[in-house]
């Protein structure tokens, strides 16, 4: 069994299982966590570990958003006790995080309107990530993203 990505992460036997690093195909490494919203800070904790040790600080930051609105969207309207998180590298200056939940409803954008204090996760996802999408699985659905180096930069400019 591979080590797990990083000793701050939760140990075998705690609430959450390890991270696991891939050891088939392009590098990845993947959490169960519970469907609940504590979730997004061990999601964005494996995203940023991820990032660092691929050398893609670069990437971070915009894919912490993005996978904490990919979780956010799981605990909402999953209905899921547990989700499984994925970050992967399927192309040197590429990652693809991804949720997979027991639902089978198909996430849909909607226009948000002022006042509204949800709605506005997969409207961010589209706007802040490369690409993303849906897979249909047999018990539920993985809901992806792919942000590329070279997109829009998340920094906060003085002015």
């Amino acid at each position: 069994m591979p080590a797990p990505l990083n000793p701050q992460l939760p140990t075998p036997g705690s609430t959450f299982s390890s991270a696991i690093a891939s050891t088939t195909g392009h590098p990845a490494y993947s959490q169960t966590l519970p469907c609940e919203p504590e979730s997004a800070r061990r999601a964005r904790l494996l995203v940023r570990t991820a990032c660092e040790t691929w050398h893609l600080p670069g990437l971070a930051d915009r894919a912490e958003l993005v996978i904490s609105e990919l979780v956010s969207n799981a605990v909402a309207h999953s209905g899921s006790r547990a989700m499984r998180v994925t970050v992967s590298r399927p192309a040197p200056d590429r990652v693809r995080l991804s949720v997979v939940d027991r639902s089978h409803a198909k996430p849909a954008t909607r226009t948000a309107s002022e006042d509204d204090e949800h709605g506005r996760g997969l409207a961010l996802i589209e706007a802040v990530s490369d690409r993303w999408g849906t897979d249909p699985l047999r018990w539920g659905k993985r809901v992806w993203a792919e942000c590329a180096l070279g997109a829009p930069d998340l920094t906060p400019h003085g002015g």
